[in-house]
């Protein structure tokens, strides 16, 4: 055995002691700068997900919201052609929110989901990240890294599961064994191969609570989600929704939890880990009215820093205005009325008008037909006879 060779297998030992030492240091660090799980998986290509986006787009249950091709979402050397490894971080996030203000008949409040209380979480799982790149980058040379958190290409799900962060559930969520399905996910490709940790096994079985719980039927199957029907995605659209969404979104603003509260692995899961996180009553549970009255200015100073804001306040006070009708507001016509005759967008004036509908008290018949008399456009003119035509049903129903 020539001396090259016996060098070449010093350095590889060395090399691959180097890495486990350094894993372990990465795991500990983790821990001091608020990541509450990590693992490592490979950087190989993600084959059964490949089969099942492609399924997907087949079946039209995409989103739109996907960031990048089928290949890049499932190879993570086109993303980064060095890539050896990937690190896997889940941050767990509050279920139940301390003082949480009630509805009056006066002053009705929507909810956003636990996703978007407190500051979005792509900053904060995006600056536990950095800090983790910056300590590994000190340790090792050459090192290069591409941080992602939900908006990026690969599905934090897909690498969550395979990484052994916890096993992917029916309700379509990464379940640990620690937090349940209440975690925020991110990942960081590496140049360097960290030996991989192991998956979770699926602890579903026959359970199908959430598939019978969820509001539209969107979870099609176990782990399989129809987007375009998942009331999550559609309170993030800008379009005007069909009637039967509009009727189950309810008094949700951003996102939806059903398939998580009903999840037997939730049951009394709360944890209060990261003060980022810790909800603002008044804005995780925004009262409706205020919503609809305020500048692009004050609606950014009130609800910029969640992660509901991405879409900004368009879609935000359509649902708004769904939640008002949700809880037949009377005292919402006024406002209303300011936005059928003063507003400038035909989706939001459109739902203020199915609104008044569904409010259904003569003050909101009497603006519906002024609104008959003074409004020209075409589609509001149709939202209007469809709106009256409910109080001649309610009429007829009476009699």
């Amino acid at each position: 055995m020539n001396e090259k060779y016996m060098t070449n297998i010093v350095m590889e030992v060395i090399k691959v002691t180097t890495f486990k030492l350094l894993k372990k240091e990465i795991i500990t660090y983790s821990k001091q700068i608020g990541i509450d799980k990590i693992r490592f998986t490979t950087a190989d290509p993600f084959v059964e997900l490949k089969q099942r986006l492609i399924a997907q787009e087949h079946l039209k249950y995409k989103s739109g919201f996907e960031k990048g091709t089928i290949e890049e979402r499932t190879e993570p050397k086109k993303l980064m052609p060095e890539a050896q490894s990937i690190i896997s971080i889940a941050l767990a996030y509050p279920t139940k929110m301390e003082n949480a203000p009630r509805s009056t008949r006066e002053n009705r409040r929507g909810i956003f989901s636990r996703t978007s209380w407190g500051t979005d979480y792509h900053v904060v799982l995006r600056d536990r990240l950095t800090k983790l790149a910056q300590f590994i980058d000190e340790q090792i040379s050459d090192f290069k890294c591409k941080i992602m958190v939900d908006t990026g290409e690969l599905s934090d799900r897909a690498v969550a599961e395979r990484a052994g962060i916890g096993f992917s559930g029916k309700n379509a969520s990464i379940i640990t064994k620690e937090f349940g399905s209440f975690v925020y996910l991110g990942e960081m490709i590496t140049n360097i191969p960290f030996e991989p940790d192991q998956p979770v096994e699926d602890h579903c079985g026959d359970c199908r609570i959430c598939l019978d719980a969820c509001p539209t039927g969107a979870l099609v199957q176990g782990g399989q989600l129809n987007a375009n029907k998942c009331l999550s995605f559609l309170s993030q659209t800008k379009v005007s929704l069909p009637e039967h969404f509009k009727q189950k979104l309810g008094t949700r603003l951003y996102g939806c939890d059903t398939c998580q509260l009903v999840c037997p692995y939730n049951k009394q899961v709360d944890f209060h880990l990261h003060e980022e996180f810790e909800p603002d009553p008044e804005v995780a549970k925004p009262l409706l009215k205020p919503m609809l009255q305020k500048t692009n200015r004050e609606f950014r100073e009130k609800f910029g820093h969640i992660s509901g804001f991405w879409r900004g306040k368009n879609p935000l006070q359509r649902n708004a205005i769904i939640a008002l009708a949700h809880y037949k507001d009377e005292t919402a016509v006024e406002v209303l009325e300011d936005i059928i005759f003063n507003d400038v967008r035909p989706m939001i004036r459109e739902t203020a008008i199915w609104a008044l509908g569904k409010i259904g008290s003569e003050d909101a018949r009497t603006v519906l037909e002024k609104a008959a008399q003074h409004i020209d456009e075409e589609s509001l003119q149709e939202e209007i006879k469809t709106a009256l035509a409910l109080f001649d049903h309610a009429a007829t129903d009476v009699n």
